[in-house]
Formats: C-alpha cells, sequence, structure tokens
C-alpha cells in the first residue's frame, strides 16, 4: 500500500481540521514568531526604502562636510563631537583650489530653532508655526543637491550678494502658512524680519518615519543668513564629486581637510565627512540589529512552537495506534508511515506560517493605515522565507513521533485498546 505525496497532504489537513482547536493551541507559539519577523522586517524595509530615496535626493555623488555626525539640525551630537573646532567657510575655497575630481561646491549655515531664549516661529495673519527649520546657503546648492518645485524658483547671485530677504519653502510649510496654494509673492514674519517667498519645493520624497524636514524647511541665501545671525557658525561644506569618481573626490576631500585642520597621520579625523551611501550603511547596522532582535523572540515562538507540534504527534500516534497497525497490516511500509505523519507535522506548522504571515499583512495594513509617516513594504522574501521555516520546524519536530509511529509492531498495535 503506497500513499501518494497529495493523499498524504490530503489526510494530514483532514486531521488538522478534525481537531482544529488543539492544532490552534498547538501552532499558536509557530503563529507568533512568524507574525514578528515577518511585521518587522516589513517595517524595517518601508523604512531602508524611504531612507535611500531620501539620500538619493540630496545627490548621490555628493560629499557632505560637517562638525559632528548626524543631522546638522538636531543637537544631539556626542559631548566629545561637539567639542570639535567648527567647520570654517574658508575651506571650501581651500577644497575647490586643490582637490581636481570635485565639480562643485556649496555652502549651508543652520540656523539653530531658538535664538536668545526663544523659539522661532515664522508667521502671517491668522497662523504661527515654529514647526520649521532655517538653513542659510550659496545661490548653487540648487545645482549640487537639485530639487524639483512646485511655484516659483529658486534664489540667484544677486539676490544673496545683495543680502535680499527672499526665501525658498518647504511644501508643508507652504500649504501651513498659505492654505489657498497660492505661496510665490506673499510675504511672512521670521524672526522679526520679514522674508517673501519666492519658490515652493515639491513634496519631498523618502525620509526617516516617512518623514522629511524639507518640507517645513526655510532657505534663504546664505549672506542673508550670516547677517541675520553673526554668531551661528554651524557650517556645513557639500561637495560634489565627478560622476564616476566619488570614491576619489571623498579621499582627496578627507586629504585636504586633515592639511587644513593640521592632523597628524595618526590621529582621528576631528570633523564628518560623510556620503549618502556611507549613511545608509551605518542605518543598515541599526536595523541589523533590530533584525537580529526580532529573529530571537521569532525563534523563540518557533521552538515553543515546535515543542508543541512534537508532544502533539507523538499523542496524534498513541491514539492512532491500531490506525497504524491496520495500515501496515494491509501492507503500508515504514516509509509510507514516516511520511504520513511528517506530512501531518508540517502541515500543521505551514497552516501556522500561513496564519503568521497573513496576520502580519494585515497589522503592516493598519500601522500603515494608523501612522502614515511610516512607510511598510510587505518583501517576497520574509514571506517566502517564513513559511520556508515554518514547514521547516514541521519537518525537524516531526522525524521522531514519525519514526516512532513506524517501528510499531504491527501485531501489538493491533492489539491496542
Amino acid at each position: 500500500m503506497q500513499l501518494s505525496p497529495r493523499e498524504n497532504i490530503t489526510m494530514a489537513l483532514s486531521a488538522v481540521w478534525s481537531n482544529r482547536f488543539r492544532s490552534m493551541l498547538t501552532i499558536l507559539g509557530i503563529v507568533i514568531g512568524i507574525t514578528t519577523v515577518v511585521t518587522v522586517a516589513s517595517l524595517l524595509t518601508g523604512l531602508r526604502a524611504g531612507m535611500v530615496t531620501f539620500f538619493q535626493e540630496l545627490g548621490p555623488d555628493n560629499i557632505f562636510i560637517y562638525k559632528t555626525s548626524g543631522d546638522p539640525n538636531s543637537n544631539f551630537a556626542s559631548p566629545k563631537e561637539r567639542k570639535r573646532r567648527a567647520i570654517k567657510k574658508e575651506y571650501a575655497d581651500t577644497i575647490k583650489r586643490y582637490a581636481t575630481n570635485v565639480e562643485e561646491i556649496s555652502l549651508a549655515l543652520f540656523i539653530p530653532g531658538a535664538q536668545n531664549g526663544h523659539v522661532i516661529t515664522a508667521k502671517v495673519p491668522g497662523f504661527e508655526t515654529d514647526t520649521l527649520s532655517m538653513i542659510g546657503v550659496t545661490p548653487n546648492a540648487i545645482s549640487t543637491s537639485p530639487k524639483d518645485f512646485d511655484q516659483g524658483r529658486y534664489f540667484t547671485d544677486e539676490e544673496n550678494e545683495r543680502v535680499a530677504h527672499v526665501a525658498v519653502v518647504g511644501f508643508d510649510l507652504a500649504k501651513a502658512l498659505y492654505p489657498d496654494g497660492n505661496a510665490v509673492g506673499r510675504t511672512f514674519m521670521l524672526d522679526g524680519a520679514e522674508f517673501t517667498v519666492i519658490g515652493v519645493f515639491a513634496k519631498a520624497k523618502g525620509g526617516f518615519f516617512g518623514s522629511n524636514n524639507a518640507d517645513t524647511q526655510i532657505q534663504f541665501p546664505l549672506k542673508t543668513a550670516e547677517s541675520r545671525y553673526p554668531q551661528v557658525d554651524r557650517y556645513m561644506i557639500t561637495c560634489k564629486g565627478l560622476p564616476g569618481h566619488r570614491k576619489d573626490a571623498l579621499d582627496e576631500v578627507d586629504g585636504i581637510m586633515r592639511r587644513i585642520r593640521g592632523m597628524k597621520a595618526e590621529e582621528i579625523d576631528d570633523f564628518s565627512i560623510s556620503t549618502p551611501d556611507q549613511i545608509i550603511q551605518q542605518f543598515d547596522k541599526i536595523t541589523g540589529l533590530i533584525g537580529l532582535i526580532a529573529i530571537a523572540i521569532s525563534g523563540l515562538g518557533l521552538l515553543v512552537g515546535g515543542i508543541g507540534v512534537m508532544n502533539i504527534m507523538l499523542v496524534s500516534v498513541t491514539e492512532r495506534t491500531r490506525e497504524i497497525g491496520i495500515r501496515k497490516a494491509i501492507g503500508a511500509r515504514r516509509f509510507d508511515i514516516i511520511g504520513q505523519f511528517l506530512a501531518e507535522a508540517m502541515t500543521l506548522t505551514g497552516v501556522g506560517g500561513v496564519l503568521g504571515i497573513v496576520i502580519s499583512i494585515l497589522l503592516t495594513m493598519l500601522v500603515g493605515a494608523l501612522v502614515p509617516a511610516l512607510p511598510s513594504s510587505v518583501p517576497t522574501w520574509a514571506v517566502v522565507t517564513a513559511f520556508s521555516v515554518s514547514v521547516a520546524v514541521g519537518l525537524f519536530f516531526g522525524v521522531w513521533p514519525a519514526v516512532k509511529a513506524s517501528r510499531l509492531d504491527p501485531v501489538e498495535a493491533l492489539r491496542y485498546e
């Protein structure tokens, strides 16, 4: 008597369904483990996609030089980094003079959101917000880090030279200040000074947790920023490498900066120099650690589920001793008995895997609906891997019960009550 794989699976599904409540309790650990790992993988995949898009918008060939690591708009640098010497604007001229692999250089001055003990706000009649960031930049910044416009234009060299009070604002900030959608040519008050909007950036792509501070950013000419905030020294230099030569440009700029700062060969850089892909690699390390924690948690759930499956299969062998004896008596081989019980164990954990995947997809969709700023995407590899692992758990933990069933003596099994 030989059973085909299809017949084995049919019998396994029938056995699972006939004891569905017991089966559900048995595979609960499998469901929890698979749900955890697939949900975390989905959220991390979405976050990474947003980060990649964000840094591509900053310019894939760019090299960023700043005093500290991390976001220049934030104040979360380590105490050691905060003690570093500031980046001087004169460095840009030196780099431009000696760097042969750099195509263009722009300067940015990041203005802290609080000045003289008060938080800076943007005001128009009837509305005021402090959800903003301010940057003074050279007019060629639109070339080193190109951006699309929803309205208007960028400021010119002439406007920079005459310290014009003009500004280009982010998409969300423009919508907040001017709900009717017409922002160009209108004015707003910023820290006691009046600025005229000459341009509005298009909605930014990508970002961290789905948000992009470019949407609430105010950019105005560098010389205007320097005249308004002479005490601020938070300069960042952006060097655009020649196409295909960013690695050479990075090494070149790093060497020039070390010479400018008078650093010895054995000294570690006292400034931050980074590229978009380096920042993404750092992000991958963080998400990799989160992924390992998720795998550990899911592994515990799978272990518990696997032990439960082994236990229930051993009980099933005992309950079906006469059935096994009858099958052996009419010609079933040991291999057929092993195949039957392995198929049942793998079906049991496979069903748990499918349930876990379905729940994780629903959770991911729910998170996306409740928190639109948190991007999420269920990767195909996570679904395939999760199902494969769940079936493999059934195979591993089902071997001993299956072998035990195949070793039963048919005569003794038929006498079993």
